[in-house]
């Protein structure tokens, strides 16, 4: 089982510095693909963000939407945060030495929550802090 951060998400289904990279390790990658339920609205901010700054257009929008709806749908298990995903987020996101962001220490939250091994991820400070908690990373 592979856990995948929405950065990968939003390079998979958007243009992005690192979308052909992504599409190749997924064209190769058969494991198990799961994420926090929580990608949903941080993949809808990013493309929410991604119009408001000019980088894509209501239409493209649209379009990496329902992508990402249907691969939701078939290819990527959403898992519900608990509440003790946020109370260890919250406590990793206090310790300042983590540079960890409250979306990001969510999914390392759930991560660790459902025994994942392994991280896809595309942010450097979550990448340090998921192998500092003994998870490999992809990318």
């Amino acid at each position: 089982m592979i856990y995948v951060d929405t950065s990968v998400l939003v390079a998979m289904f958007t243009r992005e510095p690192e979308s052909e990279r992504v599409a190749r390790w997924y064209a190769s990658c058969d494991a198990e693909l799961v994420s926090a339920v929580w990608c949903v609205t941080e993949f809808a901010s990013a493309l929410g963000i991604k119009q408001r700054t000019g980088q894509i257009d209501a239409q493209t929008a649209q379009a990496a939407w329902q992508q990402f709806e249907c691969f939701c749908a078939n290819d990527l298990q959403l898992i519900p945060v608990e509440t003790a995903a946020f109370q260890r987020a919250a406590v990793l996101t206090l310790d300042a030495k983590t540079g960890l962001r409250a979306g990001d220490s969510l999914h390392l939250s759930v991560a660790l929550e459902c025994k994942g091994r392994s991280m896809a991820t595309l942010d450097g400070v979550l990448e340090k802090n998921a192998n500092r908690m003994k998870l490999m990373t992809i990318f």
